[in-house]
């Protein structure tokens, strides 16, 4: 159920955000009121607190974002406490970003390597996964594990590439354990 929720209100605006081409604004938008209740904790239980009534989370959306979103984030605030969404707020969002880097190009990489790359290494990275999917640029995340022991484990969405040695490592010792079968 959470999944049609935030698909189907992330969805929605979207649609609003196409029609009235505010893609950039309702995206950065998104992200601001996403980022505001992701760093306040008090601020996302009052919200979905069950005793606190419609009219004070409408008078509390007022209060914090008028001003610092556009109407149209301030209307879609409001349509999600009307509709007793609010509890739903952040995957709705978590969607529409989505949705949004998806339709501009914009991938996600998590990228695993068993040291730190250089700014060269990583640039190559990147150019090599614009080159090799549908996606225009990256959002990159560069972690590092010395227990991969070289290679790197690129995770796209629900893809992963694993080079990594110890993954090779791991595949060629169950080759060899099955042939002492």
């Amino acid at each position: 159920m959470a999944k049609l929720v935030s698909s189907t209100y992330g969805d929605a605006l979207f649609e609003l955000a196409l029609e009235k081409d505010s893609m950039d604004t309702l995206f950065e938008e998104a992200c601001f009121v996403r980022d505001a209740f992701l760093g306040n904790e008090d601020m996302l239980r009052l919200f979905n607190h069950p005793k606190i009534r419609k009219e004070e989370k409408t008078a509390f959306i007022e209060k914090v974002f008028q001003g610092r979103v556009s109407g149209d984030m301030v209307g879609f605030l409001h349509i999600i406490v009307t509709k007793d969404r609010y509890n739903e707020i952040l995957p709705i969002f978590d969607y529409f970003i989505r949705r949004v880097k998806k339709h501009k190009g914009i991938g996600t990489a998590h990228v695993i390597s068993a040291v730190d790359l250089s700014d060269a290494q990583r640039k190559a990275v990147e150019d090599r996964l614009v080159a090799t999917t549908g996606y225009h640029t990256f959002e990159m995340d560069y972690k590092v594990d010395p227990s991969i022991l070289g290679g790197l484990i690129i995770r796209i969405d629900d893809r992963v590439v694993d080079s990594s040695l110890k993954t090779q490592l791991d595949k060629l010792t169950r080759e060899l354990g099955m042939l002492q079968v």
